[in-house]
């Protein structure tokens, strides 16, 4: 008989909360059986910091996913993000132990324990570990156990995040009665979802500009080199434009949505928009120029700051797929154009695969599509190896979240 487990991807952004919930057959097919969404409170640039206003509309877009599937979730992949992510990279070597020099199980188990070694501070917590190629006497492979060789070498970038907010993360789907299978980084989530296995061979930037902030993921050889998170989006366009034009945040986000540009168009010289476009009180007509002046200035800077947390392990050279845009903010005109100025590549707005509902085709969800993703393969590889560990072992990594509680 067939067997099947109910999963959910969670994503707790600023801007929204969206729930997927998925049936895994036999650990190797998926059907997604139900959605909810509800707009985001008590979170702000990605971080919990109201937990009872986040909680509540967690709930209610869970409520609402499980309602239209008809299942009780049975297990959450939940996305992370936020200012307090952050990574770096450890390696280690070994000698290969045999006399024959061909490399053993016990060889690659020793070279990555040494290479996840790196302890944290008491207050951070790993979310990822993940691996780079094996080098065998220099030379890089994809699996190392039964070639021959002297030394064996591997790299992990480590991503790390606070105890405290990965725990508030947590506990919110906890306390729905809902267990946490595994918590997945947002870049990794979307990039997934809008980057194909040539183009993180060749060497791929994918960025997602969400509300309050922007993931990014660098894929080279098919690995994932450096991932990031800055505490800025779309949202910060929209507060500089309430500010810079003295309008309202609703009256700010309307014209961006409607007017806004990432790039300085010349064509928007001397033509102006509506502001409310109702001959309201107070209506006025504002120059298309300033709005975009200011889009631009944001724009480029976000991009800037993605560029300065790459360091040089992004060059023109080694991102020959160029560059990726997904989340909500990447709809703004003109952004791929502005994202080529400042990196020097090709750039793209990305999409969710063909196979996705219409629903669900916006690039805001690219991040809940990949949870789901991650827990299909999370589910076929325990249903192939029973009873060893997931990656990363969220419980056991976690517990001092749980004892704090």
């Amino acid at each position: 008989m067939s067997k099947s487990k109910i999963i959910a991807g969670i994503e707790i952004g600023t801007a929204k909360i969206a729930v997927l919930v998925g049936e895994v057959r036999d650990g190797n097919s998926l059907n997604i059986i139900g959605f909810g969404e509800s707009s985001s409170r008590g979170v702000m640039k990605g971080v919990v910091y109201d937990f009872k206003q986040a909680g509540e509309a967690t709930h209610a877009a869970i409520h609402a996913a499980e309602k239209q599937a008809g299942a009780h979730i049975e297990g959450v992949y939940l996305a992370q993000t936020g200012a307090h992510i952050d990574g770096f990279y450890n390696e280690a070597a070994v000698s290969v132990s045999s006399a024959s020099n061909l490399v053993g199980a016990d060889d690659i188990r020793r070279v990555c324990e040494g290479a996840k070694a790196k302890a944290l501070p008491e207050d951070r917590t790993v979310v990822h570990h993940i691996r780079r190629p094996f080098r065998l006497d220099g030379r890089m492979v994809p699996d190392p156990e039964y070639l021959e060789g002297a030394k064996l070498e591997v790299g992990y970038w480590v991503v790390h995040g606070s105890v405290k907010e990965v725990g508030d993360a947590i506990r919110i789907v906890n306390g729905f009665s809902l267990h946490v299978d595994d918590i997945i980084l947002s870049s990794l989530a979307s990039g997934v979802m809008v980057a194909g296995d040539d183009e993180m061979r060749n060497g791929v930037l994918v960025i997602d500009v969400g509300c309050g902030a922007t993931d990014f993921v660098f894929y080279r050889d098919g690995y994932v080199v450096k991932t990031g998170t800055l505490p800025v989006g779309g949202d910060h366009i929209t507060n500089d434009l309430g500010l810079g034009l003295r309008v309202a945040r609703r009256q700010a986000e309307t014209l961006k949505i409607n007017a806004g540009k990432a790039v300085l168009d010349p064509a928007d010289k001397g033509k102006k928009i509506w502001l409310n476009g109702d001959l309201s009180i107070g209506d006025r007509q504002i120059p298309r120029e300033a709005i975009n002046k200011i889009a631009h200035a944001r724009v480029e800077e976000l991009f800037e700051l993605v560029k300065k947390k790459l360091g040089e392990s992004f060059t023109a050279r080694n991102a020959a797929a160029g560059i990726i845009l997904t989340g909500g903010a990447a709809r703004l005109a003109g952004m791929a154009e502005s994202a080529e100025n400042v990196f020097g590549v090709a750039a793209r707005v990305g999409e969710n695969p063909s196979w996705v509902t219409k629903q669900l085709r916006g690039l805001e969800y690219s991040t809940v599509l990949g949870l789901l993703n991650y827990g299909l393969k999370n589910e076929g590889d325990q249903r192939e190896a029973p009873g060893r560990a997931k990656s990363g072992g969220l419980l056991r990594r976690m517990t001092r979240i749980f004892d704090r509680t």
